[in-house]
């Protein structure tokens, strides 16, 4: 999951929008470092992460790349579900627009920002103003966030070319989505994630 998905089964489970976002960005153990709330936010993203990739969804998503890509498939397919929340945002939740559902995760994380590390900060000067998770929903836009990607960590030069399995196996992609992500949704409303 990415930052979108990762937002939306927090708000579900009652659980720090600022833990859960920023999670990626804190290492070792959060208790005693943040605040009890903001420390469990942190553990609730790393179980989900977890839980994420052992899903048989995932396994069988993870096959639809190409040998060159498969290695960085987990960090394409964390992208490729939050295109589908984004895109599908309307069905899933109804009676929230995904618009002021990040106003409201904005105006929660944004005025504790100074407190946290520096990557989270840089992250957070783009995140908002250029409406990333809004953009998700448009497929085009997920080569742009995957060859970014790619770009800053040499590494990770496969994720430009992860663009190509998303297009190829979109349908299927889509179609894994929605058997997974729902019973996530359960799960975080019943806090067993």
């Amino acid at each position: 999951m990415n930052y979108l998905a990762h937002l939306h089964l927090a708000r579900l489970a009652h659980s720090s929008p600022l833990g859960n976002l920023m999670a990626d960005f804190v290492r070792g153990n959060p208790r005693g470092v943040w605040s009890d709330e903001i420390a469990a936010g942190i553990l609730l993203h790393r179980r989900i992460d977890v839980m994420t990739d052992a899903l048989p969804q995932v396994r069988v998503a993870r096959g639809y790349f190409r040998a060159e890509t498969y290695r960085v498939s987990p960090i394409a397919l964390d992208v490729i579900w939050d295109h589908f929340l984004s895109l599908h945002w309307d069905k899933i939740v109804p009676d929230l627009s995904l618009p002021e559902f990040l106003r409201q995760a904005q105006t929660a994380i944004v005025p504790h920002l100074a407190v946290t590390p520096e990557r989270f900060q840089n992250l957070n000067r783009w995140l908002w103003r250029d409406r990333w998770m809004e953009k998700y929903a448009e497929a085009p836009y997920l080569q742009n966030v995957l060859s970014g990607m790619a770009s800053r960590r040499p590494r990770l030069a496969a994720l430009a070319d992860c663009y190509q399995d998303f297009v190829d196996n979109y349908q299927l992609l889509d179609a894994l989505f929605w058997q997974f992500y729902p019973q996530m949704m359960a799960q975080a409303v019943d806090r067993s994630l």
